[in-house]
């Protein structure tokens, strides 16, 4: 069994704000610990420092037992964690698989890769042939046999096919559901007995989310993992540290009283703010009453300097810590009129995933895209916002994401003067990974012309990423990514709005915000989401059937089956 103990923790962003300070919590053997708070607020950070990619400038971290991490976003580059095969392609589950292995098999693993290119390269050279042999070796006497085991169990239980089948698959191809499922079986079946999982259920359908709830509850293993999801919040979480306002508290139970312990901590500190207050201004005035009368009466001065005295500690002590500000965001999503038929479907059939299905969405519907992970949905949304099966100009994408092409049969074309917007479900915008967000919307990219630089912060501000401006895309949370994204659509005249999973990533408040924007957006809106407090605020459910049919139904459907 592990633990993980967090000891006075302190991290300063690139641009030297403070992120948090005096960060303490205890992750104890067995428990179940969540990270939850606003987007932005450190939870990745933190994962990020007790994981090791990231240096610890102030505070302890101390731990015990093998560590298997789960990053938020699988199948991308991340510090220390390159492509095993070292070659420049794009990874594949097997390069997934060791990066979450244990770190002897993920090392024995990358010289293994490494033999058998330079082997296919030149088979002849007896030099490869000998280095092959040892990496061969070093692969067995690391434990890589017995890891090739668990990726075939993996495999077959997420995604249905052998090990031999799927290790040279690219991740791309995968659905994000598919990834996480994936990682989640050969982490919580793997040896390490401390796991830190950053937005586990991210993707994941509701069968899927069900099940990693029991997963978790029945794992003797110590886990730190950052959630949004309330119901699996509820279900799993043994204790709470909530990240905010620049610091972190625990809550020694679940989820079910975790609002109810983060109020009555609200109005202590209040009352304890709302004293200090009291006295501090009681001491200045006994201050000010014994300067007067030190003015007329020399016998004062010592009382005086006393009370000089008592005030300047009690100041260099400082006030208590207020309530963190509750989050205010307002997302604005215009949209315009188009024409009554926003999009038309006929036989289409996306390449073995579905069969033909007919459907017309009319203007200002709000349609949720329901079903099991790798069904086709994503790749539904990336057609339409291709422009369906014949793209123009009129209808290219508005986020200049690389969309790949989708297979299909049928015809899938979008109405008059409905110009779409999409929002990637893994936020896979390599145009802005490097770019600050002021550049982006300042200055303009390929899709705009950009905006004046006080609408541009004033902008930001109502997202809640004023402080934000000058740092890059890609070094932003999640949520905070999310967030953009939503505002870049708000900027970006669409008026047919394609969601993929767009609350994976979101806070409470921000979800609240999206929610509220969608409901005073004039235009369409079409999601995939597995979010079954998100779905109810839409009034058509389209299924995509395991089997291959494409349905609508008259409510939200959940368990496929």
């Amino acid at each position: 069994m592990g633990h993980i103990e967090v000891s006075g923790l302190r991290h300063v962003l690139p641009d030297g704000r403070e992120l948090f300070a005096d960060v303490s919590f205890r992750v104890g053997e067995g428990q179940k610990v969540a990270l939850v708070g606003p987007n932005g607020a450190g939870k990745t950070t933190l994962l990020r420092m007790i994981a090791g990619d990231l240096p610890v400038a102030e505070g302890t971290i101390v731990r015990s037992g093998g560590l298997g991490v789960m990053r938020q976003f699988l199948g991308r580059s991340e510090p220390g964690r390159d492509r095993a095969s070292g070659d420049g392609q794009e990874p594949t589950l097997q390069d997934l698989a060791l990066s979450l292995a244990p770190p002897a098999v993920r090392a024995a693993g990358q010289r293994l890769a490494a033999a058998e290119q330079a082997l296919a390269a030149d088979p002849g050279s007896h030099r490869a042939q000998l280095r092959y042999a040892d990496a061969l070796t070093a692969w067995g006497e690391a434990g890589g046999y017995d890891a090739e085991v668990a990726f075939d169990v993996a495999s077959t239980s997420a995604l249905g096919l052998p090990w031999d089948e799927a290790r040279g698959r690219a991740v791309r191809t995968l659905s994000g559901g598919e990834q996480k499922r994936f990682a989640l079986e050969l982490l919580l079946r793997g040896p390490d007995e401390v796991l830190l999982l950053d937005e586990p259920d991210n993707f994941l359908d509701v069968p899927a989310k069900r099940w990693l709830e029991a997963r978790l509850r029945e794992s003797e293993k110590s886990v730190l993992y950052v959630s949004h999801d309330r119901e699996l919040l509820a279900q799993t979480a043994t204790r709470v540290v909530t990240v905010e306002g620049g610091s972190a508290w625990t809550h020694p139970g679940g989820f079910a009283s975790w609002h109810e312990a983060r109020s009555a901590r609200h109005e202590r500190l209040d009352e304890r703010r709302r004293r200090w207050d009291e006295e501090h201004q009681k001491l200045k005035d006994l201050v000010a009453m014994y300067k007067q009368k030190a003015m007329y009466n020399d016998g004062m001065a010592s009382r005086y300097q006393a009370a000089q005295t008592r005030l300047r500690k009690f100041e260099e002590a400082g006030p208590p810590p207020l309530p963190p500000k509750e989050q205010d965001i307002k997302m604005r999503l215009v949209g315009g009129r188009t024409g009554r038929r926003a999009v038309i479907c006929e036989q289409l059939e996306l390449e073995d995933l579905t069969f033909p299905f007919d459907l017309e969405v009319w203007y200002g519907d709000r349609v949720a895209v329901l079903g099991a992970n790798g069904t086709g949905k994503s790749h539904f949304l990336r057609l339409l916002a291709r422009g369906g099966s014949d793209p123009d100009a009129e209808h290219s994408p508005v986020d200049g994401a690389a969309l790949a092409a989708v297979a299909h049969h049928g015809t899938a074309r979008l109405g008059a003067r409905v110009r779409p917007g999409h929002f990637s479900q893994t936020h896979d915008r390599p145009d802005l990974v490097d770019r600050t967000l002021l550049e982006i919307l300042w200055r303009g990219d390929e899709h705009r012309s950009g905006v004046p630089r006080h609408d541009a912060m004033h902008a930001l501000s109502r997202y809640g990423l004023a402080a934000q401006g000058e740092q890059r895309f890609g070094a932003l949370s999640g949520g905070q990514q999310a967030r953009f994204l939503v505002l870049l659509l708000e900027l970006s005249g669409a008026t047919l709005l394609l969601l993929d999973e767009p609350t994976d990533n979101l806070d409470l408040a921000s979800a609240q915000a999206l929610e509220d924007a969608l409901r005073g957006f004039a235009g369409t809106v079409i999601a995939v989401t597995h979010d079954r407090w998100f779905a109810r605020s839409f009034d058509r459910f389209l299924l995509f059937r395991a089997d291959g049919e494409v349905v609508e139904t008259p409510e939200p459907v959940w368990d496929v089956r």
